[in-house]
């Protein structure tokens, strides 16, 4: 067996290899059908060459599509093959997950097409996947002598059969920190000088059946990008940002394989639901990806109080900032309102204050006289609070291992990361190393500036969250962060993974009235809104952003600290991309519900029938007279009630429902 096909073995509880083999070279087209038989993926002769597609009950949700990668030494394989099908495996991956779901079960069917050697070129292989609720498929060349297989372009496009509407986030370019709004447009107006984020979501008919293009299993390969395809026809291709040491003349080299090493491409996914909210509460970018090396059963998810969103101010300490007091006031704060967790920003180490550029002796193994690390650490242990630090990646690149050597012996809880703003090959390696060395040293890791999720939380289920995300802080500086654009997030870039968006906002504000500023920020949406976000936005280490202060007498503190960062199941109850979003998630035998209304107010209705058998009781927090307030009411709730959720304009509302 490979290396290869056995990574591809690891992690499935299941496998069973079928009887049956089919020859593509002979049976034209190859296909492979999802275990409920409704998706189909296809690969078949087109012009002369492969292509492939994607069926929902035999209607075509990817028409058939150009496959194949270009090598550095311009030798295109997959355009010109002749595949033979593999027999058909199936398997099933039984695994824990931090986030929608504790448990995950999806069985899978794969199939793997090979084009023999015969003239010294490297062989191809096409890895299918096929699942309920999406299929994917990988490139595999098979290493050659002694040189390094070197990708040049990867040739993968996806067709449109017609005009969809879609959700994307056009970042234009590789060095961004994948933070923006995803906004709709036509299939058509998608330019193949675009760089759009994964994933773009798209609709085949007004709330009918939708899909989002993603990636999986992301290692020792650029981030995926999508543009609109080079010859004018409906649909996307990929495009790969190059290598930081790939020489400016054409063509760049995106990523190369290690002498010896087979090349292999991530999983190119497409996510299919016959309804757009119903991608939510798939599982399958971690499905497809491998499952952790470690046992880590000492991470715990939790939320997080934080000083930079609020300017570090705390009544509490008259010259509060980055010192001591303030953050045993922090820590004081957490300890009362059912937080675990302080982050610790930037400011603390020698030499820090550059934002996104290492200073000269910046030094992150050392603290800023002002401030004690062991000292806090200790005093958040006494009160059952640990602590998060931040850093600037490239500084802690400079002292790596000394710095995580240190923050274990400190006994700190984790590190945020920031100011990656890159996916090249390079930066997804380095990524692998920081969670892999942090796991060592029982460090979990928030990644800021960071790129689209691709399933490493559950090979390293120390990475808690990350960014990637236009999330609360831009309120300090913008008026971009919208009823809308939070309601957006929920159908497009949640659907891969946590995000760390940093709710909790209590100066709440009308559009007409917001007035965004720097220190002690406001928010442009109602409270009720903002409390639905710590259950709909998944995040197991969920950040609290605003001061102590502001949550000092409110009676919807309470909530905040009862709602949990991790679920059991979750549920898609109602709602549209853009204009609002009802969704359900289970911890134990609590129910908890978000609902979030765009600029527009609406009345929606909650069915309860996913509470099961008994009786429960429903604390709900619902829009009050003015955006800062909420109307808490109780009431006696079961299976068959129905609740009226009277969402005001950039409202929203947060149930939460127990036992009786």
């Amino acid at each position: 067996m490979t290396p290869s096909l056995a990574r591809l073995l690891c992690g499935a509880a299941l496998t069973v290899l079928a009887t049956t083999a089919s020859s593509f070279a002979q049976a034209d087209p190859a296909q492979l059908t999802s275990p409920d038989g409704r998706l189909t993926i296809r690969v078949e002769t087109v012009g002369g060459k492969p292509a492939l597609s994607v069926l929902r009950d035999g209607r075509a949700v990817i028409a058939p599509s150009d496959i194949g990668l270009t090598l550095e030494n311009r030798v295109t394989v997959g355009a010109n093959e002749t595949f033979a099908a593999a027999p058909v495996r199936e398997g099933v991956e039984d695994y824990a997950l931090l986030g929608r779901a504790s448990h995950v079960r999806s069985a899978w069917r794969e199939m793997t097409l090979s084009a023999p050697t015969g003239d010294g070129r490297p062989a191809m292989q096409v890895v299918l996947r096929a699942y309920d609720d999406g299929v994917a498929f990988r490139y595999r060349v098979p290493a050659v002598g002694d040189a390094p297989l070197g990708v040049v372009a990867e040739n993968t496009q996806f067709a449109f059969p017609t005009d969809y509407t879609c959700w994307g986030l056009n970042l234009g370019r590789f060095n961004s920190s994948h933070e923006g709004e995803f906004d709709p447009i036509p299939a058509s107006h998608i330019r193949e000088y675009n760089a759009y984020d994964a994933p773009l979501v798209c609709e085949t008919a007004p709330g009918g059946p939708a899909f989002a293009i993603a990636e999986a299993d992301l290692k020792a390969y650029p981030g995926l990008y999508l543009s609109g395809r080079g010859d004018g026809g409906l649909g996307v291709q990929a495009k790969l940002a190059p290598r930081l040491d790939a020489p400016t003349s054409a063509p760049a080299v995106v990523a190369t394989a290690r002498v010896g090493q087979d090349l292999e491409t991530p999983w190119r996914v497409v996510m299919i639901g016959d309804h757009a909210g119903d991608l939510i509460q798939s599982t399958l970018i971690t499905d497809l990806s491998e499952p952790a090396a470690f046992d880590a059963s000492w991470v715990k998810p939790g939320k997080s109080a934080w000083d930079w969103w609020n300017g570090g101010k705390i009544a509490a300490v008259p010259d509060s900032g980055m010192n001591t007091a303030t953050f045993k006031a922090f820590i004081d704060f957490a300890a009362a309102n059912g937080l675990q967790y302080v982050t610790i920003d930037e400011g603390w180490y020698r030499g820090a204050g550059g934002g996104g550029v290492v200073r000269p002796g910046a030094d992150v193994t050392q603290t800023v006289p002002q401030i004690d690390i062991p000292e806090l650490v200790a005093y958040g242990r006494s009160k059952g609070v640990g602590l998060f630090l931040w850093l600037n990646w490239k500084a802690l690149d400079a002292q790596f291992d000394a710095a995580l050597a240190q923050y274990q012996a400190w006994g700190i809880a984790g590190i945020k990361v920031d100011f990656m703003d890159r996916d090249d090959q390079q930066m997804v390696d380095w990524y692998h190393r920081l969670l892999d060395q942090a796991a060592q040293h029982r460090l979990m890791v928030n990644l800021h500036g960071a790129f689209h999720p691709t399933g490493l939380t559950r090979t390293y289920p120390n990475f808690i969250t990350q960014e990637g995300v236009l999330g609360a802080e831009n309120n300090k500086w913008s008026s971009r962060i919208t009823a809308e654009h939070n309601v957006t997030l929920a159908y497009t870039r949640m659907l891969l993974g946590p995000m760390d968006y940093t709710p909790g906002g209590f100066d709440n504000q009308t559009p007409e009235t917001f007035r965004y500023k720097f220190l002690l920020p406001t928010v442009m949406t109602t409270r009720a809104h903002g409390l639905a976000m710590f259950v709909v936005y998944e995040s197991p280490l969920q950040t609290v952003a605003d001061t102590p202060d502001a949550y000092a007498g409110q009676p919807e503190t309470a909530f905040i600290g009862q709602v949990p960062t991790t679920w059991d199941e979750t549920r898609f109850i109602a709602g549209e991309i853009g204009q609002s979003i009802v969704l359900a998630r289970r911890k134990g035998r609590d129910w908890y519900v978000g609902a979030m209304t765009n600029a527009d107010g609406r009345t929606v209705s909650l069915p309860l029938d996913f509470l099961g058998r008994g009786r429960f009781t429903a604390t709900i927090y619902a829009d009050g007279e003015a955006p800062n307030r909420t109307t808490i009411s109780t009431q006696a709730v079961e299976a068959g009630t129905t609740l009226s959720l009277a969402l005001k304009p950039s409202g929203g509302a947060a149930i939460r429902i127990t036992p009786r």
